[in-house]
């Protein structure tokens, strides 16, 4: 893995940002109209219902930005992939001495940049707004913060070979995928809601063990270390699984003459 071409890569799709103001506006927009969405529906159960709903509220917040979390680092994934289709520069990349794992380290450090700047600015806004601080969970903050964009690089890696196997019919999926795991994912609400044969599913995704510990700190139970390994450990295999299958697909688009197609559309 040579470190400048991940570098150089890392480069051309920051430089896409600083060329439309379009795409800058949407690294914060949607994130921005979901705070704000979430944060009066806080407000307006507040008045409906005192004190009882003070505790709610704050996982509302807190879920909000934690699932922007995930969201933002599979889409950078995806959406780096498709940048490349749109603009017809597929085939450059392919063509030119880029390892898989060199453009796929390239679109984690753009995730994981994109990540940064939309927590800051909800932080922020979510402080001044709502006064809720994302610092009480302290040093836990990191460990929550990497299980959920460590997961939304292997969803965005499952979206890109779903799209290279499909081409551009399957374009929605850059954006569906995540959302197929948000209800079994417990992001807005506890496990214990969901139906006794679901819950199972649930604790399948490294996600929900996240959320779940999430709640737990925001409730003054401590920290769930517990939790943490498991999402830890289910990332480590949901990695190395999604890794294979966009290799897979990568190599059977290539043997197929998949790519030549899906670069000049």
């Amino acid at each position: 893995m040579n470190f400048r071409i991940i570098g150089a890569l890392t480069l051309r799709y920051l430089f896409l940002y600083t060329r439309s103001w379009v795409r800058g506006v949407e690294v914060v927009f949607w994130p921005m109209m979901d705070l704000l969405v979430w944060g009066y529906l806080t407000r307006f159960l507040q008045q409906g219902g005192a004190a009882n709903f003070a505790t709610p509220i704050t996982f509302l917040i807190g879920a909000m930005i934690f699932w922007d979390v995930l969201f933002r680092s599979q889409q950078a994934v995806a959406i780096s992939f498709l940048e490349d289709i749109w603009t017809r520069n597929l085939l450059n990349v392919f063509a030119a001495p880029i390892r898989i794992t060199e453009f796929l380290g390239a679109t984690f450090v753009v995730g994981f940049i994109r990540v940064i700047v939309t927590v800051l600015i909800l932080a922020v806004l979510a402080s001044s707004m709502y006064s809720f601080n994302l610092l009480t969970f302290q040093l836990t903050l990191l460990p929550f913060f990497a299980n959920l964009l460590i997961f939304g690089w292997a969803l965005g890696m499952i979206s890109t070979a779903l799209i290279t196997r499909w081409g551009q019919a399957a374009e929605g999926l850059a954006w569906a995928v995540p959302f197929l795991i948000q209800p079994v994912s417990a992001v807005f609400y506890p496990v214990s809601v969901l139906p006794y044969w679901l819950q199972k599913l649930a604790w399948v995704f490294p996600s929900t063990h996240v959320f779940e510990g999430m709640r737990d700190v925001l409730a003054n139970k401590g920290v769930p270390w517990d939790r943490l390994v498991w999402s830890f450990g289910l990332n480590l295999i949901y990695l190395a699984i999604a890794g294979a299958f966009f290799y897979f697909m990568l190599t059977m688009a290539r043997e197929k003459g998949l790519l030549t197609k899906l670069g000049t559309q």
